[in-house]
């Protein structure tokens, strides 16, 4: 029942992006998702949805899927040369994963019954959830940038003082780092759902021998992150430093949106925050940083992995945590906001999956309610925030240490206790 109210959730969400999409003259998720099947596919995780959906098959399965999507996309990719059909905007490949993502639902149908069937289904629907959550995402943003003609990003410039604008001095740090730290920053920045996925396929890789889902798992928050934090993004408009104090969108449209032109070389002055207009295509998608949230669910998940799986966790997240501010997509503060909202966020699924207590609804309490009070400081006190950075800067840190602590202290009381290990069977004495 749950997945099938999950089902129908995601179905009537696509739906109103749907149509909200077309209100603005764009396609959404749903014709995207159409299109997919026969044009070139825009940047998406097609077949990363596939690697999910395959956890469920045996070996043999999978390497007919994979075989079967890689024969497809290469016979798309020969119709579309000897048409003359390019490939501008989209990938020459990916119709295939979706193909056979549609085609294994069909066998769940038609072929399987009882147990196999609702196991191949929750396969595929994982797998097509993951793709539709970069769709799902892509029409979110555009409705922000549509409908929130101006943005906040001057409230958010002026409480970053009171972290001392880490913006501006990252930024200058990754000029200093030349090309190569430029490109590898870029990289992980980039790749953040590749990943997801290989975390992700590490806790699911037991799925086909068990013939079970695990009963929490990372897509799941990642899931839900995409899903909430672009509604916040419209209660707090924000484009970011590189677009809102840089070069970021300068002269587009024949008008130069920018505040002013100083990122990274000159941290904002300390000024009586307004509303500023902007264009109406670049995405109000700062606050909070849902890419630090995701990286911070990568490291939570990544700490039952092996060694290697571990490191990479952690490295991704403080690369991540480097790029956002490196390149002036973020602010400090978005950071901050970006941390509790993903432990808030974790904490809730975990509580869902192994029932609600005391410290789990405590927990989650307090993560919304530290969450709201970010925004709210934010929003109203930034002047405040940036007048006494020694006490406001502090207690930006202390906040987000906190959630830290009691995800740490309240995860630690869920797991099991290690059983002691039995002991021999006492030997008889000999005769």
């Amino acid at each position: 029942m749950l997945w099938a109210a999950a089902g129908a959730a995601a179905l009537v969400l696509l739906i109103a992006l749907e149509i909200a999409a077309r209100h603005y003259g764009q396609p959404g998720p749903i014709t995207d998702q159409v299109k997919g099947l026969v044009w070139a596919p825009k940047p998406g995780p097609l077949y990363g949805g596939l690697a999910l959906m395959m956890v469920v098959l045996t070996w043999r399965q999978r390497f007919i899927a994979a075989g079967a999507a890689i024969g497809i996309d290469v016979v798309f990719a020969l119709v579309r040369y000897a048409a003359g059909v390019g490939t501008t905007e989209g990938h020459a490949f990916g119709n295939g994963a979706l193909w056979v993502m549609l085609g294994c639902a069909v066998i769940a149908v038609t072929r399987r019954e009882g147990a196999e069937r609702v196991l191949l289904l929750k396969g595929v629907g994982l797998g097509l959830l993951l793709v539709a959550g970069r769709k799902t995402g892509d029409t979110w943003l555009l409705i922000t940038s549509k409908a929130r003609p101006e943005v906040l990003d001057p409230y958010l410039a002026a409480a970053d003082h009171a972290l001392g604008s880490p913006s501006w001095l990252m930024g200058r740090m990754v000029r200093a780092s030349g090309p190569i730290g430029d490109q590898l920053l870029h990289l992980v920045y980039a790749q953040l759902a590749v990943a997801a996925i290989v975390v992700a396929l590490y806790q699911l890789r037991n799925v086909a021998a068990e013939r079970r889902f695990p009963s929490h798992h990372l897509v799941r928050t990642f899931l839900v992150i995409g899903l909430l934090g672009p509604a916040v993004y419209m209660i707090f408009p924000v484009v970011g430093p590189v677009f809102a104090y840089g070069p970021g969108a300068s002269g587009t449209g024949g008008v130069h949106w920018a505040v002013a032109d100083i990122w990274p070389d000159t941290p904002p002055p300390v000024a009586v925050p307004h509303r500023v207009p902007y264009d109406e295509f670049t995405p109000r998608n700062c606050m909070p940083s849902l890419h630090t949230a995701w990286a911070v669910t990568i490291f939570i998940h990544s700490r039952r992995g092996p060694r290697l799986l571990r490191y990479a966790g952690a490295f991704w997240l403080i690369a991540t945590l480097s790029a956002t501010l490196g390149f002036g997509y973020h602010y400090g503060v978005d950071l901050i906001a970006g941390v509790v909202f993903a432990l808030t966020v974790e904490t809730a699924l975990r509580s869902s999956d192994r029932g609600w207590d005391r410290p789990g609804i405590q927990l989650v309490g307090y993560g919304t309610a530290v969450f709201a009070a970010l925004l709210v400081s934010y929003r109203w006190l930034p002047m405040e925030m940036a007048a006494s950075p020694w006490l406001s800067g502090p207690l930006l840190v202390l906040a987000m240490t906190s959630m830290v602590y009691g995800y740490v202290r309240t995860t630690r009381r869920w797991e099991p206790a290690v059983a002691p290990a039995p002991q021999p069977a006492p030997q008889p004495e000999p005769a």
